[in-house]
């Protein structure tokens, strides 16, 4: 007895077979595949690749940030690259260099441990507040008082 195998392409990674868990069903327009508990199936995959030591493809990146629920956008201003960076990363024109792909590792990790997802909500306040400061572009400093040791930035 051979048990068949799902290749299951959808989830937008080649190599993620199925044993089971999935059902064919003949519709008119041809066979339909409907699978139990597919979100656990992908946290099941994206907890394999946060923990899995090999480098992380283009369509592996993709697939956590989706599980995210993270735009591409989102994800460069968290690690501190442009979005057209992740967008190399992801289609394979480029290698993630080895620290963004264990920030991607761990964001999902800490998601999906905790689903409030406080390290991603950490970093979206540290990055909302490097944007404040950027946005400054010269720095007004202000001595109070006659003391020459009490300079501060000027609000």
């Amino acid at each position: 007895m051979s048990i068949e195998l799902y290749h299951y392409v959808e989830c937008g990674l080649d190599d993620v077979w199925l044993m089971n868990g999935f059902e064919r069903h003949d519709s008119p327009r041809g066979q339909s595949i409907s699978i139990k508990g597919i979100d656990a199936l992908h946290q099941a995959i994206g907890e394999h690749l946060g923990r899995n030591k090999r480098d992380l493809t283009g369509a592996e990146i993709r697939f956590l940030r989706q599980e995210m629920l993270m735009s591409q956008a989102v994800l460069a201003d968290l690690l501190d690259v442009k979005e057209l960076t992740v967008h190399r990363w992801e289609t394979g024109k480029n290698s993630a260099p080895k620290t963004a792909e264990a920030l991607i590792r761990f964001l999902y990790l800490e998601q999906i441990k905790s689903r409030a997802g406080k390290i991603r909500a950490s970093l979206r306040r540290i990055a909302d507040l490097e944007d404040g400061t950027d946005r400054k572009k010269e720095l007004v400093f202000r001595l109070s008082g006659d003391d020459s040791h009490n300079w501060a930035l000027a609000a």
